[in-house]
């Protein structure tokens, strides 16, 4: 039910003019329900319908509105000489509503370095006089009104800054709409507009970018549906982004002539646009988390068939008729929306884990970032549900950046009935963990027969499991590796690949598994180099979280042993931990020379000058993320064989091996007194992540699983 799906009809010159007028727009609304049946089906149509008469709250009061104001006493704006951004925000009238917009841009605009450009196109209230008044504002006056397409086009040319916003009056923007636009041109090479998220006053959605059809119609997607379903809060390639919040780069926009002058006054420009940028081999990205509130209807009002709303009608036919040729390749009329959702995709994978990954949290979420990241930079359209259900605002707001739908509660209360209704739709399955899959296995073979079913072991728990059990020399743990061993065994058997990260578990599984096809996915970091030198460096680090088995042991043991040989030979020493330690765990941990510092968001201060990483761990298995990381910075590891195990790794070439606590002190004083020894593992270290833990390893891996 989209305004702009109107159905062009011919005059009848023995009608009158109001009697045409009501016969178009009866046959509008009936073609808005049979769109709608053909699109939404029954169910959707009668709910969809429901919203009308659902009597709701003009204003959504947890968007933090601001009032309207039409006084513009306090207000300015910075005037750089070269903005990153200029913003440009055509005017006719409305003085309250163009204030209140710039009072939410002086409020939300962070640390861009941006210009504010109005365009007053000849108002008739008075809007120039005022604005003329705020500080630093970059007041533009039609002698004559140019309608919207002119006004934008005039702020374009006036505009310095490198990317253009064009941005309606009647908006508000939100914390951080800005830098989400900025964000998706940096994370998406093709990237030729990006459009924000926008959302009525009332707090439902507006759009979230849109379809246009064979006819030259076109759909809202999303239209007056919640604005925090997990369907509009990943970002995705669209065909078309509304006028009314979008960005550009300011030299795309004159490449492609800016908005075409044959749609003035307005509409339908922002379509062709599009159409026009994405003729010149880029895309355009609905981007979720910049969020601008919209009052559609307040410039151009809502009557379809008066004023500037009458040029809805006229200029679908001239897109039509210049987009000939490429509306051939759009979707028909009535094409049911569960089939346009993935057009711009090469296919549909579903990734399933034990709970929303954190990349500050754990290695295993770092990776699977990073494997998002990449199928999203692949093309693929991406969903993930978290085996407990639940995911944070945060969290559906980061793995929205990566282009990742999240499923969970209260939308997705109960997978096998997602997967049900969604399953001949996937062209892949990742199930994470063994724990994980084998819940799923059999509701995927059901539900998704065509899938290929891929089990990531993120590592084989049964090894692991078997060393804490040697280390413990505990009969319970040992009967219990015993049962994963089993459980992991028979489930690699059924799935068609399954991914470990080390090359020693892969040539362990061709032994126990030889019919099963195993694929070498190993952590996956970017190399952030060395970025502070040998001189000046102190201090140790271990980087890893309390809740994982392996490195609570070694954080225990660098209290009660390793630090206490340390401190006997080095008074000043310190070691500092990086991730989370429960308090029950942190009072008796406490003691000088350790600083228990939780998790962080930033390593970096602690690689840059630290001396070296220690990875002592007695026990685990799979490849660590902890020693990546550090490497990754150019920071040497001290660490266990355990601990470097299927890394690649050499002793006194790319790392220290150290197994006891005099070896580990042995090694801290070799790098305190040696530069070139240290200088040349951190080398070793970078070339060793680049080699074996980059990207583009993990990208060949997938594509070749995933074809």
């Amino acid at each position: 039910m989209d305004n702009r799906s109107i159905p062009v009809i011919d005059e009848d010159p023995a009608l009158s003019t109001s009697l045409q007028w009501r016969y178009k727009r009866l046959y509008y609304l009936w073609s808005r329900v049979i769109g709608s049946l053909a699109q939404r089906g029954m169910r959707g149509t009668v709910a969809r319908i429901a919203q009308e008469f659902h009597r709701r709250p003009s204003r959504d009061d947890t968007l933090q509105l601001l009032p309207l104001d039409s006084s513009t006493d306090g207000l300015m704006f910075a005037n750089p000489a070269l903005p990153q951004v200029s913003i440009i925000i055509p005017v006719y009238g409305k003085l309250d509503y163009t204030v209140t917009c710039l009072r939410s841009l002086a409020l939300h605009m962070g640390n861009i370095t941006t210009e504010v450009i109005v365009v007053d196109d000849a108002s008739p209230d008075g809007s120039a006089s005022a604005l003329s008044a705020v500080d630093g504002l970059r007041l533009l006056v039609n002698a004559q009104n140019q309608g919207f397409v002119g006004s934008c086009n005039a702020g374009a040319k006036a505009a310095r800054g490198e990317y253009l916003v064009f941005l309606n009056n009647d908006t508000q923007v939100t914390p951080g709409w800005l830098d989400a636009l900025l964000r998706c041109f940096a994370d998406e090479p093709d990237c030729g507009i990006a459009g924000s998220r926008l959302i009525y006053p009332d707090g439902r959605l507006q759009e979230a970018g849109g379809w246009v059809f064979s006819d030259g119609s076109a759909w809202n997607v999303g239209r007056f549906e919640s604005r925090h379903a997990s369907a509009y809060r990943y970002r995705r390639r669209t065909d078309y982004l509304s006028g009314a919040a979008i960005m550009i780069r300011r030299d795309r926009f004159s490449a492609v002539g800016g908005f075409d002058e044959r749609y003035a006054p307005a509409y339908y420009e922002d379509t062709d646009l599009a159409f026009a940028v994405r003729q010149a081999g880029l895309s355009v990205f609905y981007e979720p988390n910049s969020v601008v509130v919209h009052c559609e209807g307040i410039s151009a009002g809502t009557d379809l068939g008066t004023g500037m709303k009458r040029y809805q009608a006229i200029n679908h036919v001239k897109f039509a008729q210049k987009w000939r040729q490429q509306l051939q390749q759009q979707p028909a009329p009535g094409t049911p929306l569960s089939q346009l959702w993935g057009r711009h995709a090469r296919g549909h994978i579903l990734v399933v884990d034990v709970t929303t990954p954190d990349p500050s949290r754990d290695s295993g979420s770092l990776r699977l970032f990073a494997m998002l990241r990449i199928l999203h930079q692949e093309g693929w359209q991406l969903s993930f549900a978290p085996d407990d259900g639940f995911a944070s605002d945060a969290s559906i707001a980061a793995l929205g950046d990566l282009g990742v739908q999240v499923l969970c509660r209260p939308e997705v209360a109960n997978l096998p009935k997602w997967l049900s209704q969604h399953g001949s739709s996937l062209h892949a399955v990742v199930l994470c963990r063994h724990t994980v899959a084998g819940q799923y296995v059999h509701a995927v073979r059901r539900h998704a027969p065509r899938a290929r079913l891929i089990l990531d072991t993120v590592d084989l728990h049964f090894v692991r499991e078997q060393r804490a059990a040697e280390l413990d020399d505990s009969l319970t743990l040992r009967r219990q590796a015993e049962a994963s061993r089993r459980s992991e065994l028979a489930l690699i058997e059924q799935c068609d690949v399954s991914f470990v990260v080390s090359p020693k578990e892969q040539e362990l599984l061709h032994r126990l598994a030889p019919q099963a096809q195993v694929e070498l996915l190993s952590n996956i970091h970017d190399v952030h180099g060395r970025r502070q030198p040998y001189a000046g460096r102190g201090d140790l680090v271990f980087i890893g979280g309390y809740g994982h088995p392996p490195n609570a042991d070694a954080i225990k043991w660098i209290a009660e042993a390793l630090l206490p040989a340390l401190l006997a030979v080095m008074p000043d020493m310190h070691v500092h931990i990086l991730g989370d330690v429960p308090d029950v765990a942190r009072a008796t941990l406490q003691r000088p020379g350790l600083t228990l510092h939780g998790r962080v968001q930033d390593l970096a201060p602690w690689m840059d000058r630290c001396l070296a990483s220690l990875a002592p761990l007695r026990f685990g298995a799979g490849v660590k993320g902890k020693i990546n990381m550090a490497m990754s910075y150019g920071l040497p590891v001290i660490a266990t064989s355990i601990a470097v195990e299927g890394m690649q790794l050499q002793d006194g070439e790319d790392v220290l091996i150290a197994e006891q606590p005099g070896d580990v002190v042995q090694a801290v004083r070799r790098l305190l007194s040696d530069g070139e020894l240290w200088t040349r593992l951190s080398d070793a270290g970078l070339n060793n992540v680049e080699q074996h833990f980059s990207p583009a390893a993990a990208r060949n891996t997938l594509r070749r699983v995933l074809g």
